[in-house]
Protein backbone atom coordinates (compact mmCIF):
# COMPACT_ATOMS: atom_id res chain seq x y z
CA UNK A 1 0.00 0.00 0.00
CA UNK A 2 2.88 2.23 0.75
CA UNK A 3 4.77 1.70 -2.31
CA UNK A 4 1.85 2.52 -4.78
CA UNK A 5 1.28 5.57 -2.74
CA UNK A 6 4.02 6.95 -3.11
CA UNK A 7 4.52 6.07 -6.16
CA UNK A 8 0.91 7.40 -7.48
CA UNK A 9 1.64 11.01 -6.00
CA UNK A 10 5.16 10.58 -7.52
CA UNK A 11 3.47 10.33 -10.91
CA UNK A 12 0.62 13.03 -10.19
CA UNK A 13 2.72 16.14 -11.07
CA UNK A 14 2.24 19.72 -9.47
CA UNK A 15 0.11 21.53 -11.74
CA UNK A 16 1.95 24.07 -14.03
CA UNK A 17 0.37 27.60 -13.36
CA UNK A 18 0.32 30.25 -16.01
CA UNK A 19 1.12 33.70 -14.04
CA UNK A 20 -1.87 35.43 -13.49
CA UNK A 21 -1.92 38.84 -15.13
CA UNK A 22 0.38 37.69 -18.05
CA UNK A 23 -0.72 37.84 -21.88
CA UNK A 24 -1.03 34.01 -21.44
CA UNK A 25 -3.18 34.10 -18.62
CA UNK A 26 -5.70 35.94 -20.48
CA UNK A 27 -5.39 33.74 -23.78
CA UNK A 28 -6.09 30.82 -21.53
CA UNK A 29 -9.16 32.37 -20.12
CA UNK A 30 -10.43 33.12 -23.87
CA UNK A 31 -9.60 29.33 -24.08
CA UNK A 32 -11.75 28.56 -21.22
CA UNK A 33 -14.80 30.95 -22.66
CA UNK A 34 -14.90 29.52 -25.64
CA UNK A 35 -14.73 26.17 -24.45
CA UNK A 36 -17.90 26.97 -22.39
CA UNK A 37 -19.69 27.75 -25.49
CA UNK A 38 -19.36 23.61 -26.12
CA UNK A 39 -18.20 24.15 -29.54
CA UNK A 40 -14.65 22.66 -29.50
CA UNK A 41 -13.54 23.03 -33.22
CA UNK A 42 -13.93 27.39 -32.85
CA UNK A 43 -12.61 27.13 -29.47
CA UNK A 44 -8.78 25.75 -30.63
CA UNK A 45 -8.57 28.05 -33.81
CA UNK A 46 -6.09 30.84 -33.22
CA UNK A 47 -8.04 34.00 -31.76
CA UNK A 48 -7.55 36.89 -34.25
CA UNK A 49 -4.10 38.65 -33.86
CA UNK A 50 -2.62 36.06 -31.63
CA UNK A 51 0.93 34.38 -31.82
CA UNK A 52 0.68 30.86 -32.60
CA UNK A 53 3.32 30.10 -30.57
CA UNK A 54 2.01 31.46 -27.49
CA UNK A 55 -1.08 29.72 -28.44
CA UNK A 56 0.29 26.89 -28.58
CA UNK A 57 2.63 26.90 -25.71
CA UNK A 58 -1.33 28.44 -23.48
CA UNK A 59 -2.83 25.39 -24.73
CA UNK A 60 -0.13 22.28 -24.72
CA UNK A 61 0.42 23.40 -20.58
CA UNK A 62 -3.28 23.19 -20.10
CA UNK A 63 -3.27 19.62 -21.66
CA UNK A 64 -0.25 19.06 -19.80
CA UNK A 65 -2.51 19.56 -16.49
CA UNK A 66 -5.74 17.81 -17.75
CA UNK A 67 -3.72 14.50 -18.42
CA UNK A 68 -1.73 15.00 -15.08
CA UNK A 69 -5.12 15.34 -13.31
CA UNK A 70 -7.01 12.71 -15.70
CA UNK A 71 -4.18 10.14 -15.14
CA UNK A 72 -3.59 11.23 -11.23
CA UNK A 73 -7.63 9.32 -10.98
CA UNK A 74 -6.75 6.14 -11.68
CA UNK A 75 -3.00 5.57 -10.99
CA UNK A 76 -4.05 3.03 -7.96
CA UNK A 77 -4.97 0.57 -11.59
CA UNK A 78 -1.94 1.19 -13.37
CA UNK A 79 0.82 -0.54 -11.64
CA UNK A 80 3.72 -2.53 -12.39
CA UNK A 81 1.60 -5.65 -11.94
CA UNK A 82 -1.22 -4.57 -14.02
CA UNK A 83 1.13 -2.65 -16.76
CA UNK A 84 4.02 -4.40 -16.80
CA UNK A 85 4.43 -2.76 -20.49
CA UNK A 86 3.54 0.73 -21.55
CA UNK A 87 1.11 -0.21 -24.04
CA UNK A 88 -2.45 1.22 -26.21
CA UNK A 89 -3.79 -2.32 -27.21
CA UNK A 90 -1.96 -5.47 -27.88
CA UNK A 91 -0.69 -3.49 -31.46
CA UNK A 92 1.20 -0.55 -29.66
CA UNK A 93 4.00 -0.78 -27.52
CA UNK A 94 5.84 2.45 -26.27
CA UNK A 95 9.73 2.27 -25.38
CA UNK A 96 10.67 5.50 -23.13
CA UNK A 97 13.71 7.53 -24.37
CA UNK A 98 14.55 11.77 -24.17
CA UNK A 99 17.77 11.67 -25.77
CA UNK A 100 19.93 12.89 -23.24
CA UNK A 101 19.01 10.53 -19.65
CA UNK A 102 18.11 8.05 -22.04
CA UNK A 103 19.53 7.64 -25.39
CA UNK A 104 18.25 4.14 -25.93
CA UNK A 105 14.56 3.51 -26.15
CA UNK A 106 13.95 1.22 -22.83
CA UNK A 107 10.88 -0.98 -22.22
CA UNK A 108 9.21 -0.58 -18.65
CA UNK A 109 6.36 -0.80 -17.20
CA UNK A 110 2.95 2.00 -18.13
CA UNK A 111 3.24 3.16 -14.64
CA UNK A 112 7.29 4.15 -14.91
CA UNK A 113 6.53 4.99 -18.74
CA UNK A 114 4.37 7.69 -17.52
CA UNK A 115 6.65 8.93 -15.17
CA UNK A 116 9.38 9.53 -17.23
CA UNK A 117 6.63 11.46 -19.69
CA UNK A 118 5.04 13.46 -17.25
CA UNK A 119 8.65 14.28 -15.61
CA UNK A 120 9.92 15.17 -18.86
CA UNK A 121 7.38 17.08 -20.20
CA UNK A 122 7.51 19.32 -17.05
CA UNK A 123 10.76 20.33 -17.27
CA UNK A 124 10.42 21.05 -20.68
CA UNK A 125 7.05 23.68 -19.63
CA UNK A 126 9.68 24.81 -16.84
CA UNK A 127 13.05 25.84 -19.48
CA UNK A 128 11.92 29.84 -19.67
CA UNK A 129 13.96 29.22 -22.91
CA UNK A 130 11.54 27.28 -24.41
CA UNK A 131 8.07 28.25 -23.01
CA UNK A 132 9.04 31.74 -22.11
CA UNK A 133 6.66 33.21 -19.44
CA UNK A 134 7.36 36.86 -20.13
CA UNK A 135 5.78 39.35 -22.27
CA UNK A 136 8.31 39.87 -25.43
CA UNK A 137 10.67 37.37 -24.56
CA UNK A 138 10.99 35.32 -28.05
CA UNK A 139 9.77 31.59 -28.55
CA UNK A 140 13.26 29.77 -29.91
CA UNK A 141 13.01 28.04 -32.86
CA UNK A 142 12.77 24.51 -32.21
CA UNK A 143 10.00 25.66 -30.01
CA UNK A 144 7.40 24.07 -32.84
CA UNK A 145 9.22 20.61 -32.98
CA UNK A 146 9.32 20.39 -29.19
CA UNK A 147 6.08 21.36 -28.54
CA UNK A 148 4.89 18.63 -30.95
CA UNK A 149 7.02 16.31 -29.33
CA UNK A 150 5.20 17.07 -26.18
CA UNK A 151 1.58 16.63 -27.38
CA UNK A 152 2.84 13.16 -29.39
CA UNK A 153 3.71 11.67 -25.81
CA UNK A 154 1.00 13.32 -23.87
CA UNK A 155 -1.36 11.44 -26.61
CA UNK A 156 -0.04 7.95 -25.26
CA UNK A 157 -1.46 8.81 -21.94
CA UNK A 158 -4.67 9.32 -23.29
CA UNK A 159 -3.96 6.00 -25.58
CA UNK A 160 -3.23 3.81 -22.28
CA UNK A 161 -6.04 5.28 -20.22
CA UNK A 162 -8.41 4.45 -23.41
CA UNK A 163 -7.17 0.79 -24.24
CA UNK A 164 -6.20 -0.42 -20.79
CA UNK A 165 -7.87 1.29 -18.33
CA UNK A 166 -11.39 2.71 -19.93
CA UNK A 167 -13.29 0.13 -17.37
CA UNK A 168 -11.87 1.81 -13.70
CA UNK A 169 -12.60 5.22 -15.56
CA UNK A 170 -16.58 4.33 -16.57
CA UNK A 171 -16.57 2.90 -13.04
CA UNK A 172 -15.24 6.54 -11.26
CA UNK A 173 -18.42 8.04 -13.80
CA UNK A 174 -15.22 10.03 -15.34
CA UNK A 175 -15.83 8.73 -18.86
CA UNK A 176 -17.73 12.15 -19.68
CA UNK A 177 -14.47 14.24 -18.33
CA UNK A 178 -12.00 11.97 -20.41
CA UNK A 179 -14.11 12.00 -23.31
CA UNK A 180 -14.15 15.90 -23.60
CA UNK A 181 -10.33 16.41 -22.44
CA UNK A 182 -9.65 14.03 -25.29
CA UNK A 183 -11.90 15.73 -28.05
CA UNK A 184 -10.35 19.15 -27.10
CA UNK A 185 -7.04 17.94 -27.76
CA UNK A 186 -7.33 16.50 -31.16
CA UNK A 187 -9.35 19.19 -32.44
CA UNK A 188 -6.60 21.50 -31.10
CA UNK A 189 -3.59 18.86 -32.99
CA UNK A 190 -5.79 18.44 -36.09
CA UNK A 191 -6.05 21.93 -36.52
CA UNK A 192 -2.51 22.86 -36.30
CA UNK A 193 -1.33 19.35 -37.88
CA UNK A 194 0.63 18.55 -34.67
CA UNK A 195 1.21 15.04 -34.27
CA UNK A 196 1.53 12.75 -36.77
CA UNK A 197 -1.69 10.56 -38.86
CA UNK A 198 0.15 7.31 -37.68
CA UNK A 199 0.88 8.48 -33.78
CA UNK A 200 -2.28 8.46 -33.72
CA UNK A 201 -3.72 5.25 -34.88
CA UNK A 202 -4.08 3.23 -31.63
CA UNK A 203 -7.35 5.52 -31.14
CA UNK A 204 -8.18 6.04 -34.86
CA UNK A 205 -11.63 4.89 -34.63
CA UNK A 206 -12.14 6.88 -31.26
CA UNK A 207 -11.20 10.37 -33.04
CA UNK A 208 -13.12 9.70 -36.19
CA UNK A 209 -16.33 9.01 -34.01
CA UNK A 210 -15.59 12.19 -32.26
CA UNK A 211 -15.09 14.03 -35.37
CA UNK A 212 -17.83 12.83 -37.42
CA UNK A 213 -20.24 13.42 -33.78
CA UNK A 214 -19.06 17.22 -33.97
CA UNK A 215 -19.65 17.84 -38.36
Amino acid sequence: FLVSGSRSSKTFKPKKNIPEGSHQYELLKHAEATLGSGNLRQAVMLPEGEDLNEWIAVNTVDFFNQINMLYGTITEFCTEASCPVMSAGPRYEYHWADGTNIKKPIKCSAPKYIDYLMTWVQDQLDDETLFPSKIGVPFPKNFMSVAKTILKRLFRVYAHIYHQHFDSVMRLQEEAHLNTSFKHFIFFVQEFNLIDRRELAPLQELIEKLGSKDR
